[in-house]
């Protein structure tokens, strides 16, 4: 398999926008800066439907590790964690697994310090700096290893964290990588916007957030298809119910939905056999 490109370290920059501090905003927190809160205002203008597809993102990732921890799962690594906020995963996976052990993973120092502080009291749990395009550094990580054991079962979550990566080869090789590095009887979870159930609207989102974000050469960041994501689970098993919009998948009963088609973000949960 062909090595990952180098990641240049993140600094701490307040004057330009940073995904989880707008993701913070967009779900009512106080962790973010006038760019932060800028940018998501522009989104909002294209999208207002933003802040309830956070926290539907959120509500799947909480039944998500309450699925896996009722499986048997006590060990949980979530790349791309975000800001501190709550209901996160070790709250979820503790709840019915007390033994459940977290390592939170975040490529911003900001938002590592702001989770540093959150858990520093939980054995159980650690928040590193580590990037998901690096994933052989990342489980290489000393803190990592002495929480988790890469013999046993494990759920590696990235919960809308591949959107933000613009090279549709890259985010195959992470996703084939991590595959490799999970034991059977491991899971995956997945979650990523896609651009045709709104094209519309996330193809100016797309623009908006390379401009804003990202920078990229292409001018733009670019949104797979809903049938581009099974390939990123791979030889991976998904259970029921398989690839889903995100309120779709194993849904509370009697709870509220969102109206249809104001949720262009797709998940699912995938096994190693």
């Amino acid at each position: 398999m062909p090595g990952f490109p180098p990641v240049e370290p993140v600094g701490f920059d307040p004057s330009i926008p940073n995904e989880a501090r707008v993701y913070d905003y967009w779900l009512g927190g106080k962790n973010n800066f006038a760019a932060d809160r800028e940018a998501a205002e522009m989104a909002l203008q294209i999208a207002p439907e933003l802040p309830m597809m956070c926290r539907e993102g959120r509500k799947f990732m909480r039944r998500t590790v309450r699925f896996l921890a009722e499986a048997g799962i006590r060990q949980f690594v979530d790349i791309g964690c975000g800001l501190p906020t709550q209901g996160n995963v070790h709250e979820i996976a503790q709840r019915y697994a007390p033994d459940a052990r977290v390592v939170y993973v975040d490529y911003d120092p900001v938002v590592v310090n702001h989770g540093q502080a959150l858990v520093e009291d939980d054995e159980r749990v650690v928040v590193i700096h580590g990037d998901v395009r690096d994933p052989d550094g990342l489980f290489a990580h000393p803190r990592l290893r002495g929480l988790v054991d890469l013999g046993e079962p494990m759920a590696v979550l990235l919960v809308g964290l591949l959107s933000t990566i613009n090279d549709d080869d890259l985010t195959l090789a992470i996703t084939r990588r991590l595959r490799q590095v999970i034991t059977p009887g491991s899971y995956i979870v997945i979650s990523h916007a896609v651009s045709d159930i709104r094209p519309e609207v996330t193809d100016k989102l797309s623009l908006l957030f390379a401009n804003e974000w990202a920078a990229k050469d292409d001018g733009r960041m670019r949104l797979p298809t809903r049938a581009e994501i099974p390939r990123l689970f791979g030889d991976l098993e998904l259970v029921e119910p398989g690839l889903v919009l995100l309120p779709d998948w194993r849904p509370e009963p009697g709870r509220l939905r969102p109206p249809k088609n104001t949720v262009w973000s797709v998940g699912g949960v995938g096994r190693k056999r």
